[in-house]
């Protein structure tokens, strides 16, 4: 620093003029930048020395002159970057008074974190609902967003219709039509960031129209139970029974809205028979209600061909949702809510509001996708995949848990495993299974009534392990337990 610099901080504290040298350090870079970008480069460093805290609250700052002698620069960047950052209350001056660092400023947090529900360290993860994310179709998908970039026109660039691309939602629905039994009107399909979002939709269009209660089903999905109470909207746990959601305990009630996986259901792994099926189109019908289907992985049957859709018998009182999370990965957030009519405006009001529409280019590489048959490929690439992971996990648990009850029809990515009495109580299984770095989740974090009557119920995913993880996992979780018991 020159003396002058030196003497115009002669009046601020000790700390303040360690604070200012040392801030200094992060100006100099600045003032040898190239000199068309000199003052951004000025301005910038400045404004972060104060942002991060270098440059604290109260700390006097050397007169223009004397800061552009000691960086080497013309003072008139100096004043420029003052009089910008007073302008932002970075900083603050008086006639005669010099300019000081505002108050007004908090230093920056540290770095961002990572909040993805990941499991660090885990050796083994048995937890249900992630599909083989090293399946995703790279190449595939690759080439047709190049193909997609290139020729899509300058106005699909735009703010989208809340619906989503028209060409999307009609490859959506002629897809669905033709695997999932669904009635797909385009008009009334709209493009969501997953299921997640489509139950949100409806449950702020539920609550729009005075319904405070909605029905899930026990033992069901916990996340429904989250996703309606952001919406304002209270959950009423309703029972099961082997064929599927009990129809008195629903009718007592008085709900007038139900969420529902009637094709695989979660976390029992079931199908609905044809007859609770046809039961729940009737209470829909006489309660003038709605019933939510959530078709979360009705293409992954692996011992017949899927059930169809509810949605199919009635659209009016069935709003059906889906994605691509199971079948191509949950990062992409793109999935889809069939409405019924009466409905469809204001879920389409209340999207628009939310979001105004998903990523255009994004749908436009979905919508190929799937017209160009990639989409279809990569369900029958998952599909073997996921049946031959199935038939590992049964093995290995009859293997190394003799006894073990495996529940459900040979469907999507979980299987529901009962180990007998022998293996329990429940907490110890799991403490043994955490200490040896296998993660697992408990049939009772679901809501299952039978989960406390011994044995130790498991809700076990296979999807994104190969075969020989599979193995190797239940064999360790066999030894943890031996060593335990």
């Amino acid at each position: 620093m020159t003396s002058s610099g030196t003497n115009s901080r002669a009046d601020t504290g000790g700390g303040a003029q360690e604070s200012v040298s040392a801030a200094w350090e992060l100006l100099l870079p600045a003032a040898s930048a190239p000199a068309r970008g000199r003052g951004r480069a000025l301005q910038s460093a400045l404004r972060e020395a104060v942002r991060s805290g270098r440059l604290v609250p109260g700390t006097r700052l050397p007169s223009s002159r004397a800061l552009a002698a000691d960086l080497g620069v013309s003072r008139g960047l100096v004043t420029e970057a003052y009089e910008q950052l007073t302008a932002e209350s970075y900083l603050r001056s008086g006639h005669g008074a010099g300019t000081w660092v505002s108050g007004s400023v908090r230093a920056a947090e540290g770095g961002a974190r990572d909040l993805a529900p990941r499991a660090p360290g885990t050796r083994v993860d048995f937890r249900p609902g992630t599909p083989d994310l090293s399946l995703f179709p790279r190449s595939a998908w690759a080439a047709t967003h190049r193909s997609v970039v290139g020729r899509l026109p300058h106005s699909a660039l735009g703010y989208p219709d809340p619906r989503g691309l028209p060409e999307l939602r009609n490859a959506l629905a002629a897809l669905l039509t033709r695997r999932r039994g669904v009635v797909a009107d385009p008009e009334r399909l709209v493009v969501c960031s997953g299921v997640a979002q489509a139950a949100t939709l409806l449950g702020f269009v539920l609550h729009g129209r005075g319904l405070g209660t909605v029905g899930v089903e026990d033992p069901g999905s916990p996340e429904h139970a989250s996703l309606f109470s952001s919406a304002g909207l209270v959950t009423a746990w309703l029972p099961l029974d082997d064929e599927g959601l009990a129809v008195g305990p629903l009718v007592r009630s008085g709900v007038r809205a139900v969420v529902t996986t009637p094709a695989h259901q979660f976390p029992t792994g079931i199908a609905y028979s044809a007859a609770r099926r046809s039961r729940l189109l009737d209470w829909a019908r006489e309660v003038d209600g709605v019933i939510v289907e959530d078709d979360y992985d009705g293409d992954f049957r692996y011992d017949r061909a899927p059930v169809g859709a509810l949605q199919g018998l009635d659209p009016e009182h069935v709003a059906y949702t889906g994605s691509v999370s199971k079948s191509l990965a949950p990062g992409l957030r793109l999935g889809w809510l069939l409405a019924p009519a009466s409905m469809t405006d204001e879920i389409v009001d209340r999207k628009r509001t939310m979001d105004m529409g998903n990523p255009a280019i994004d749908q436009a590489v979905l919508a190929d996708f799937i017209v160009r048959g990639g989409y279809d490929r990569q369900l029958r690439r998952c599909q073997r995949a996921y049946r031959e992971r199935r038939d590992a996990l049964t093995t290995a648990l009859a293997e190394h848990f003799p006894g073990t009850e495996v529940s459900g029809i040979a469907a999507g990515l979980h299987v529901i495993a009962r180990l007998p009495r022998r293996y329990g109580p429940e907490a110890e299984f799991l403490s043994s299974a955490a200490g040896a770095g296998i993660d697992l989740r408990l049939l009772s974090d679901c809501g299952d009534a039978r989960a406390n009557d011994g044995h130790v119920g498991l809700v076990i995913g296979y999807a994104h392990l190969p075969p020989a993880d599979i193995a190797r996992g239940v064999q360790l979780l066999a030894e943890c337990r031996r060593g335990t018991g």
